[in-house]
C-alpha cells in the first residue's frame, strides 16, 4: 500500500479529542515491584520519522501510544494507551459499567483508579466482554476484585468455550510466536519495537478470568445494567468466533470492539488462530449500518480512537464492509480462475478510494496474509501443484539447495548480492536456506540477521517489523522468551473438564504409548458426572456420563479417581492424586502421566 498522507490531521484531532488526564506517573507495577505497563517507553514517538521505520506505521504508533483518561461523549468514557486494549467506562444511574477491562488486573485497577480520580469513587455495577480473546477480559479482577459484590457480567454466548480453548490447545505455540507478533523482548525505541498496529504492546501482569452470568444468545437482544440500555448484535466470524457489536441508544453511541478499527485487521493473525470468515466479516459490518447507522453520532472501539459525526461512522462502517466483502470476493474469483494464494497475495490491489484511505492499511493485518487465509479458509495448505505434495522438511531441504548452490559460502555471497542489489526477499530466502543448512555458521546468521532487519526497517505492517526484529535478534544469540502473564486461579478453574482432558490428550507422547493401554474413570460429585477416559494405540480419548462410574463388572476402569475439579488441575500438572479417592490399579495414574509431555516454551523459530 502507499504511504499514509502525512499532512491529514483529523486521526490526530479524534485521537485527542476529550483528553482529560495521562497517567501519572506513566508505568503500572505488579506486587512484586516489576513493571508490566510502561507507556513512557514510547515517548520517542513524539519525534519525527528516522530512516528506520516506515513513515506510515511510524505515524499510526504515535498515535496509538497516546495514553490517558478521554471523554467519548457524555457518560462514556476510555482509557486509552494503558494496555494494548481500551477499557471503556459508562455512567450508569448508581456506577460505571466497564466493557473489556483489558489484558491484566494491573492494568485494569490503575485504569479505574484513574477514571475515579476525575469523575468520582463510583462503584463497578456491571462488566461486559466483547469477545473472547485474552485482552478483552484478563483485567476483571482489576475492576472487580474477589470481595466485590456480584453484578452483572455479559458476554456472547459461546464466550467461556473460546476464551479457554486456544491457550488449552495449542497456547504454547501461539504463545512463542506471539513473542514475534508483539516484539516484546525488542528493544523500544527506533531502531526496534515501536509498536503492533493494534496498539503498542500487551501488558504482562495477571490474568484473570470473571465468568459471565448473562449470555447475549442474539442480535436485537436488549439488556439494561445500571439504567443503562444497550441493543447487542452478535458478529460470529468476525474477529472471534464469539463475539458482538452493540448500540447505547441514549448516548447515541455504537461499540464495535476489533471489527472496525483503524487499521486492516488480520483474517489470520501471525502468532495462529483459526480462520475468520472475511464474507462474514462483511455482512456483520453492513448489518450493523443498517441496524444503527442512522442514530449513531459516535462510534467507538476496543482499539484506537473514536470516529464522531453520523456520516463519519457510516462511511467507516461502509469502507470496512467492502473491504472486507472485496477481499474475500475477489480472492475467490482469482482462485476459480487458476491462481494459487501466492500470486493472487501478489497480485490483488483494493480500489483506489479503499487504497488511499490510511486508516485500511496493514499496520496489523496485511493484504497478502488475509488473501492467503481466507484461500486457507476454502482450499486449504497444497496448492494444487504436485511438486509440493511431499516436499523434505526445511532442514533437508535447505542442504539441497546449499549444494545445488555450490555450497554454503557461494550461498551466502549469493544471498549478500541479492541484498546490495535491493531484493531483500530473495536474500532471505538464500540466507535462511543457509542458516537451515548449518544453524551453527556465524557468517550465515550475521548476514540473515541484517538482512532481516532492513526488511523490518521498511515494513508498514507492525507485527511483520516486530517477526523481522525478533528475528534477527535471535539468529544474534538473544533469545526472546515469553513473558507470559501470571494466571490467577480463576483463569485456571475457566476450562471445562473436556477441555483439560483435551489438553491432555494433545500433550500424550503417541509413539511412547503405542504398546500400552489403560482405561481411567474420573467422577466429579460437584458436577455429578464421570469421565471415562481411554488409552489406546496411542490416542487417548474420552466420554462421559451422568452419575457415578461402575465399581465393578466389565465396565469397571483400571483406576477410579473421585476428585474435585481443583484436585483434577493438580493431578493434570504432575502433583499426584493428593486426596483424591482412589479404586483399582493406583500405577494406572503414573503409567498414563509418564506419557505426557510438557512442550518447550523456548522452541527455535528462525532455526531448525
Amino acid at each position: 500500500m502507499t504511504a499514509a498522507p502525512v499532512d491529514d490531521h483529523q486521526d490526530f484531532a479524534d485521537a485527542d479529542r476529550g483528553f482529560i488526564a495521562a497517567l501519572d506517573p506513566p508505568q503500572v507495577t505488579a506486587d512484586d515491584g516489576r513493571i508490566i505497563w510502561d507507556a513512557e517507553a514510547y515517548r520517542f514517538l513524539a519525534g519525527n520519522c528516522p530512516d528506520t521505520a516506515h513513515e506510515g506505521l511510524w505515524r499510526h504508533c504515535g498515535l496509538v501510544s497516546r495514553q490517558g483518561l478521554y471523554e467519548v461523549t457524555d457518560g462514556i468514557y476510555q482509557a486509552r494507551g494503558l494496555d494494548l486494549t481500551n477499557m471503556t467506562l459508562v455512567e450508569g444511574d448508581h456506577g460505571v459499567v466497564v466493557i473489556d477491562p483489558l489484558a491484566c488486573a494491573e492494568t485494569a485497577a490503575a485504569a479505574l483508579e484513574l477514571y475515579r480520580k476525575y469523575r468520582g469513587d463510583r462503584p463497578v455495577t456491571g462488566l461486559i466482554y466483547t469477545h473472547s480473546h485474552g485482552e478483552h477480559f484478563g483485567g476483571g479482577r482489576g475492576v472487580l476484585p474477589h470481595d466485590h459484590h456480584p453484578v452483572p457480567v455479559l458476554a456472547p454466548a459461546g464466550f467461556l468455550r473460546h476464551a479457554v480453548r486456544e491457550g488449552a490447545y495449542a497456547g504454547t505455540a501461539m504463545t512463542r510466536r506471539a513473542v514475534y507478533l508483539y516484539g516484546t523482548q525488542l528493544p523500544k525505541g527506533p531502531d526496534g519495537q515501536i509498536g503492533c498496529g493494534l496498539g503498542t504492546t500487551r501488558s504482562t501482569g495477571t490474568m484473570t478470568l470473571i465468568p459471565p452470568t448473562v449470555d447475549i444468545t442474539r442480535t436485537g437482544q436488549e439488556e439494561i445494567v445500571d439504567g443503562v440500555r444497550m441493543v447487542f448484535q452478535l458478529t460470529p466470524g468476525t474477529e472471534e468466533p464469539a463475539g458482538m457489536n452493540f448500540c447505547l441508544p441514549a448516548h447515541e453511541a455504537l461499540c464495535l470492539p476489533d471489527n472496525a478499527t483503524h487499521t486492516l485487521h488480520a483474517v489470520l493473525p501471525l502468532h495462529g488462530a483459526p480462520v475468520r470468515d472475511a464474507r462474514a466479516w462483511s455482512r456483520h459490518l453492513g448489518e450493523a449500518l443498517a441496524l444503527f447507522g442512522d442514530e449513531a453520532e459516535v462510534a467507538f472501539a476496543s482499539h484506537h480512537w473514536p470516529t464522531w459525526g453520523k456520516d463519519r461512522v457510516r462511511t467507516l462502517l461502509a469502507r470496512r464492509r467492502d473491504l472486507y466483502a472485496y477481499l474475500h470476493d475477489q480472492t475467490l474469483r482469482l482462485l476459480n480462475e487458476g491462481h494459487t494464494a501466492t500470486e493472487i497475495a501478489e497480485e490483488l490491489r483494493l480500489p483506489p478510494a479503499l487504497e488511499q484511505d490510511p486508516a485500511l492499511h496493514g499496520y496489523y493485518g496485511s493484504l497478502g496474509h488475509n488473501v492467503r487465509a481466507i484461500c486457507q479458509r476454502y482450499l486449504g495448505w497444497f496448492d494444487g501443484n504436485p511438486a509440493h505434495l511431499w516436499e523434505h522438511p526445511p532442514a533437508e531441504q535447505s542442504r539441497r539447495y546449499v549444494d545445488t548452490m555450490g555450497g554454503l559460502e557461494a550461498t551466502v555471497d549469493a544471498g549478500k548480492r541479492y541484498a546490495a542489489d535491493g531484493d531483500l526477499r530473495f536474500a532471505a530466502t538464500l540466507l535462511n536456506h543457509a542458516v537451515f543448512a548449518d544453524p551453527h555458521n556465524l557468517r550465515a546468521r550475521r548476514e540473515l540477521a541484517l538482512v532481516y532487519e532492513r526488511l523490518g526497517h521498511g515494513c508498514e505492517n507492525g507485527t511483520w517489523r516486530n517477526f523481522y526484529l525478533t528475528g534477527a535478534m535471535e539468529l544474534r544469540g538473544t533469545l526472546a522468551e515469553a513473558r507470559t502473564p501470571t494466571a490467577d486461579p480463576d483463569l485456571a478453574l475457566a476450562p471445562t473438564v473436556d477441555q483439560l482432558l483435551d489438553s491432555l490428550a494433545i500433550r500424550v507422547d503417541g509413539p511412547r504409548a503405542w504398546s500400552t493401554a489403560l482405561t481411567l474413570d474420573l467422577h466429579l460429585p460437584d458436577e455429578d458426572r464421570t469421565w471415562h477416559l481411554t488409552l489406546s494405540h496411542g490416542a487417548l480419548t474420552h466420554l462421559s456420563s451422568p452419575g457415578a462410574p461402575p465399581s465393578s463388572g466389565s465396565r469397571a476402569a483400571d483406576l477410579t479417581l473421585t476428585l474435585t475439579k481443583p484436585q483434577l488441575l493438580g493431578v493434570l500438572a504432575g502433583h499426584g492424586p493428593g486426596d483424591a479417592v482412589q479404586h483399582g490399579e493406583t500405577g494406572a495414574l503414573n503409567r498414563l502421566l509418564g506419557l505426557v509431555r510438557t512442550p518447550d516454551p523456548t522452541f527455535p523459530v528462525v532455526t531448525p
